[in-house]
């Protein structure tokens, strides 16, 4: 492709809870290939990214990437999110609609769809809100994430992947890295801060005023994915989100659970790129 890189569109990659940028390892090299810029970013608190105290806010964290799109020296971009990450990507192109060309979710339903479904769908509360009211207890949860190495990160990949990736040495490397990344200092504290503030903010007049910002139906493509083999975010509450686009694409992705990009790329890579040829 003729010029610059920077000249290229920009698609921002964004990671999930428990992990950092390098989640994104295999899609860097399709996504460059059909000519855009990849950047895939460690979210705030996790890897080498400043950990302020606070700021773990769906308003702050969607303030960063509308930022870090301008200092990348863009106007817009394509943004790809994983669970934590993905609230980030509807958050960005509700509060920030002109720095928002397209989005695909990844393993995350909308957060009015979500909320609604962890409320109402059984299934959906007991995989979702134990882990939530744990991490709302101080230092336990910290405590938890870090000891012995960060362990409870293998148990938790373990649980929420599909039957194929677990017995693959690329799982084995993904435990790996992310069990080192945990044990940074700072970073247990600050990705627990997200669950901290998406469980409270519920009960807060903050949480309100974000939700009712959320409910605005977008006019950008966006493609949700879901790994079929995923016990952690349901079918149901991943087509509900439609409800907030009006150009909303579903797929489930057979042998995934619910780190889907990691889990079965190939198919992955195919539907973002159906997505950034619209």
């Amino acid at each position: 492709m003729a010029g610059s890189i920077a000249d290229r569109p920009l698609a921002l990659l964004l990671h999930g809870f428990g992990e950092f940028w390098w989640s994104w390892r295999h899609q860097f090299s399709a996504l460059s290939a059909a000519g855009y810029r990849v950047v895939a970013v460690d979210l705030r608190g996790y890897g080498d990214s400043d950990k302020p105290p606070r700021g773990y806010d769906g308003w702050t964290l969607a303030g960063d990437t509308h930022g870090l799109i301008r200092a990348l020296g863009h106007s817009q971009a394509t943004l790809v999110g994983h669970a934590d990450g993905g609230l980030v990507c509807w958050a960005t192109a509700t509060l920030h609609p002109r720095s928002v060309a397209h989005i695909a979710v990844l393993a995350s339903p909308h957060p009015r769809a979500l909320r609604q479904s962890v409320w109402t769908n059984r299934r959906e509360r007991d995989a979702f809100l134990g882990p939530f009211l744990h991490d709302q207890l101080p230092r336990l949860g910290e405590r938890r994430l870090t000891r012995d190495g960060g362990a409870y990160l293998e148990d938790y990949f373990r649980s929420r992947s599909g039957t194929q990736w677990r017995d693959t040495p690329d799982f084995d490397e993904a435990v790996t890295r992310n069990r080192l990344a945990i044990t940074i200092p700072g970073v247990a504290h600050s990705s627990l801060e997200y669950r901290r503030w998406a469980f409270r903010s519920q009960f807060r007049t903050d949480g309100y005023r974000f939700m009712d910002l959320m409910n605005k139906r977008l006019h950008i493509p966006v493609l949700a994915l879901r790994g079929r083999e995923d016990r952690y975010i349901v079918d149901s509450v991943m087509a509900a989100s439609s409800h907030w686009s009006s150009d909303f694409e579903y797929r489930e992705v057979p042998d995934a659970g619910h780190f889907v990009h990691e889990e079965n790329p190939e198919h992955v890579n195919a539907a973002l790129l159906d997505l950034l040829d619209r």
